[in-house]
């Protein structure tokens, strides 16, 4: 019997929108803003991947969101979060916070910092229903999760000490050492996202690089496999 390995389609960084405000630099991965490329517009609940790099004493100032579930993922630097939910938070490299926006919510983040850069990821994935009560979570790294390759983050029941999402989603972070792997399973009916923060890194035999992300709508098994450099990546299972 032939076993066939489940096909991708890979996204290149290079090809990802891109907008230079001065004190932002950011990178789409699915249109965004005045980014809109009509064959990149998500993937099943997943809406947005934004790559963000902010300068010293720079950021978003208060402004409104509904009805999207919006997660940030610290990767250098100090975020400083603040939202109508009287949430004031500074998240560091490794943090997340996962707000539901719900039926609506207003919230600025900022780089707290006068001298260091604050770099990270902004993703926002759409609500199971829409008009929901707002709300706002964290997930911090631990001992357990800290000695694991891949560590659930977010997922819709909060399992493992995740920060829960409106949606049927889980995400892993991924970090594995030179030559490392880790597998995952791909049920019926879901579909597969991987967004390479640091590479170079095999999905199966799919060769990815930073900023690079891969998906897959075929169930089956994956291997993520780090070459001769540290990986870190983020997996999204999705329904």
């Amino acid at each position: 019997m032939t076993i066939t390995s489940p096909s991708i389609t890979v996204r290149q960084a290079k090809d990802r929108g891109h907008a230079q405000h001065g004190w932002l630099d950011s990178h789409h991965t699915f249109s965004f803003g005045h980014y809109v490329d009509p064959e990149h517009m998500g993937f099943r609940s997943l809406r947005v991947i934004n790559q963000d790099r902010v300068v010293p004493g720079a950021g978003f100032p208060k402004h409104p969101h509904r009805d999207m579930e919006i997660f940030s993922y610290v990767l250098e630097g100090s975020l400083s979060h603040e939202d109508s939910m009287g949430n004031a938070r500074e998240l560091k490299p490794g943090q997340i916070q996962l707000m539901s926006a719900g039926s609506g919510v207003t919230h600025s983040e900022f780089n707290p910092s006068k001298s260091e850069p604050l770099h990270f990821l902004q993703i926002w994935i759409e609500p199971r229903e829409k008009g929901l009560e707002p709300n706002y979570t964290e997930w911090h790294s631990n001992k357990e999760s800290d000695s694991i390759s891949k560590a659930l983050v977010i997922s819709a029941d909060g399992r493992d000490h995740s920060a829960k999402i409106q949606q049927d989603a889980g995400v892993y972070r991924i970090r594995l050492e030179p030559g490392g792997s880790v597998s995952h399973t791909l049920a019926e009916g879901r579909g597969l996202w991987l967004q390479v923060i640091n590479g170079p890194v095999r999905l199966n035999e799919t060769a990815l690089f930073s900023g690079d992300g891969a998906s897959s709508e075929e169930a089956g098994d994956f291997t993520v496999t780090a070459q001769d450099e540290k990986v870190e990546a983020l997996l999204f299972d999705l329904r």
